[in-house]
């Protein structure tokens, strides 16, 4: 299947980046209340995927989303559910607690969404590239091969690499991994601004986004934290039919398990992350 990709041309001025919505609608609202405070464009505003997730309102959030009209790639599950697929497809090891926990909220989500809400889904690019500042962008979900590739800081270099190649790109925003880093060698640079639908592992509530900045030449890239209504979105989650423990991570910032981490990220859990 041929892949899309959505030219933005040539951007300037705050670029809001943020990712993993994750039907986590208190969240959603929050970063578009900082939007509106920091002045940017929903046009200027660009999402890494995965609108939909372990939260308890993936029809409002997407909603919500789509009136407020940012840019979006698909991520792993926009891909999934407008295939009518019947598993998150989050590359999580068969029978681990990652992929047990998404026997519950995937069903759930796809049991709530809505045609309109799939059609919207169903439009959105794979991937989307702009020039700032003279330097080629190019936004992914995992990498460019691999929707739901996990790369971290400590992935290897000539693992990033291959989607610098493939994209012919000085600057790559992904997501999927769920943690904001950045990550930069012989002039490329790997940034993934976090997720705002689920705490980074972090032992704090609050949730991570960043603003590429071009008034400090050539650019700067603030990562910021997001503090939402965190207390509403862990009420909504304990309906029964999602995982607890995904609704406790809400609340204490701490991940139920660590299977998808490498071992340099998983000792960080618990620790403040600085950016």
């Amino acid at each position: 299947m041929d892949k899309k990709i959505k030219n933005l041309g040539t951007l300037n001025g705050k670029i809001l980046l943020f990712g993993g919505v994750y039907s986590n609608l208190q969240a959603l609202e929050a970063l578009i209340e900082v939007a509106k405070q920091e002045d940017i464009p929903s046009e200027h505003c660009i999402c890494t995927g995965d609108i939909v997730g372990y939260c308890a309102q993936p029809e409002e959030t997407i909603q919500t989303f789509k009136n407020w009209n940012p840019h979006s790639i698909v991520g792993n599950v926009e891909i999934q559910l407008t295939n009518n697929e019947d598993d998150c497809g989050c590359d999580f090891k068969s029978g681990s607690r990652c992929d047990n926990f998404s026997q519950q909220w995937y069903p759930y989500a796809k049991s709530k969404v809505s045609k309109n809400a799939l059609g919207y889904l169903g439009r959105l690019p794979d991937y989307i590239k702009f020039t700032y500042n003279n330097f080629n962008v190019f936004v992914v979900h995992g990498s460019y091969s691999n929707v739901s590739e996990y790369i971290f800081k400590s992935t290897p270099w000539d693992v990033k690499q291959e989607t610098f190649y493939k994209t012919n790109s000085d600057i790559i925003v992904a997501g999927h991994s769920g943690l904001p880093f950045i990550d930069a060698k012989d002039n490329k640079t790997w940034i993934n601004p976090g997720v705002i639908g689920m705490p980074a592992n972090d032992g704090t509530t609050e949730v991570w986004y960043a603003i590429l900045d071009d008034s400090t030449k050539p650019y700067c890239i603030n990562f910021r934290k997001l503090a939402y209504n965190h207390t509403l979105t862990n009420r909504l989650m304990l309906n029964g039919l999602l995982p607890k423990s995904y609704a406790k991570t809400i609340i204490d910032g701490i991940w139920d398990n660590m299977e998808i981490l490498p071992n340099e990220e998983q000792r960080l859990q618990g620790k403040l992350i600085e950016l």
